[in-house]
């Protein structure tokens, strides 16, 4: 069935405000669907969303789901919504179809899709290929939980052209048909415990990403994953690895601080480690990830080198906000679990003060202290969480507590010394406080810039 037979005409569900769902909304209507979204939240907390409603003839609900949303062909589910509301046990006992926002952009996708999953370093691989592939003359828009929902692109594409999606595991929990040419597991560590049952359900839920893929497509894994288990994964694609270690099964790999690509069996130098301009350990894995899904998109070694000579990376992601009074501030908003937590320790060799917390999911904290130790001289613990980090972190290292983000800033400033860093790394989901990720690393910076203004300006960039 095509595309516009599955959508013209339609009643479609949609569940949930945010940008995902807007863009389903808006996709359905595009194609002439007869779209209705719904969302828990009172109509005061959503007058953006509403008015754009408004602006395209869409109706709407707020303040709750009704029966209205049984009354659809089929409903899709924001990705942010929990998945065991009453509205969606009603939808799921009355046979109504649920899909995901990408599921459903995929349908009218006639561009390559490369998904991008993985507990950590999703952004920055998605990133990252799309600079790659737009270097080397492939026309590429990056989308997913990166920038523009893939239903406000997905129709925009030729076959030519490519989407870079990444891909949360709540995405994949309602995919039917979506199967990207080229798809990426980067890793998989405890996260979002407070969703899944456990670890096993939400590692399967990863695996999703290639079991509609065919025969010509590929899957790229991470080789020193030990909780990636390939030969637990159902897929018809062709199974490809990286390393940071040499091994020449891989697909790329280093040897001699080179990255090297084998292609056709053969080893192609790529560039030294040494050039990669993003820092730390994990950046590397997200490098070789990227040269790897680059490689099977039929781009060559020089766009790959040449990208990862200027990337800088990107926002809320290790992000040199600057220096005050010479204690240097990084913006690591992105980093919502523990694992990720613990790279961004791994890639400073200075004292520093983090600044943790926000809504607990359910992981302990404490591996921190294992990479923490002889690098945190304290943590500013905020949010719902801040009881908890202080239980499992409290032996290892001093936590106070602030009432704020703005306030956490001001005083690991005041117990920092010029020379030390403030990392604002959460290890937490950010929506006890604020809208999302992005928003909390913006309050960061707004926090930083206040602090300039009122202390001696040393504007030097962290290194």
């Amino acid at each position: 069935m095509t595309a516009e037979l599955k959508i013209k005409g339609r009643k479609i569900g949609v569940i949930g405000m945010a940008r995902s769902g807007l863009a389903a909304a808006r996709l359905a209507k595009r194609y002439d669907g007869i779209p209705f979204v719904s969302d828990a939240a009172p109509e005061t907390k959503l007058v953006e969303a509403t008015s754009a409603l408004r602006k395209n003839g869409i109706p709407f609900e707020t303040g709750g789901h009704t029966g209205q949303l049984l009354k659809c062909d089929y409903i899709i589910v924001s990705p942010g919504v929990p998945s065991n509301i009453p509205i969606i046990r009603e939808a799921e006992q009355k046979g109504i179809p649920l899909f995901s926002e990408i599921e459903f952009a995929s349908w009218v996708c006639q561009g390559k899709i490369c998904a991008i999953t993985g507990s950590n370093g999703k952004t920055t691989t998605t990133a990252l290929i799309g600079e790659i592939m737009n270097a080397g003359g492939t026309k590429a828009v990056v989308c997913g939980n990166i920038g523009q929902p893939f239903a406000d692109v997905a129709d925009r594409l030729s076959p030519d052209d490519g989407a870079v999606v990444e891909v949360s595991s709540f995405q994949l929990e309602r995919i039917e048909k979506f199967s990207p040419k080229v798809a990426l597991i980067l890793n998989i560590t405890p996260d979002h415990l407070d969703r899944y049952k456990d670890f096993q359900q939400y590692q399967r839920t990863k695996y999703r990403i290639a079991e509609n893929q065919e025969p010509g497509d590929f899957l790229i894994l991470n080789s020193e994953d030990a909780a990636t288990d390939a030969a637990d994964i159902k897929t018809k694609a062709e199974m490809k690895f990286f390393t940071t270690k040499s091994d020449k099964n891989a697909m790329a790999y280093v040897e001699h601080g080179e990255i090297t690509l084998n292609i056709a069996d053969r080893a192609t130098p790529v560039m030294p480690v040494s050039e990669i301009l993003i820092p730390g350990p994990h950046n590397l894995q997200n490098a070789l990830a990227a040269i790897c899904a680059a490689s099977c998109l039929g781009l060559g070694p020089k766009f790959m080198a040449e990208t990862l000579r200027k990337f800088k990376g990107v926002e809320h992601r290790l992000e040199s906000v600057g220096r005050v009074a010479g204690i240097s501030f990084v913006n690591d908003s992105k980093a919502t679990n523990v694992d990720s937590v613990c790279w961004a320790l791994k890639s400073f060799d200075r004292p520093l003060y983090l600044i943790a917390g926000g809504r607990h999911k359910g992981s302990s904290y404490e591996p921190i202290a294992k990479v923490g130790k002889g690098k945190i001289k304290g943590i500013v613990a905020i949010g719902e969480a801040k009881e908890i980090i202080f239980d499992d972190l409290g032996h290892d290292f001093p936590v106070q507590f602030a009432d704020n983000l703005e306030n956490a800033v001001q005083t690991a400033f005041e117990l920092a010394i010029p020379g030390e860093i403030v990392l604002l790394s959460p290890g937490c989901a950010s929506f006890d406080m604020f809208e999302n990720f992005e928003h909390r690393g913006r309050v960061f910076k707004k926090a930083v810039a206040s602090l300039k203004n009122g202390q001696e300006k040393d504007e030097t960039v962290v290194g």
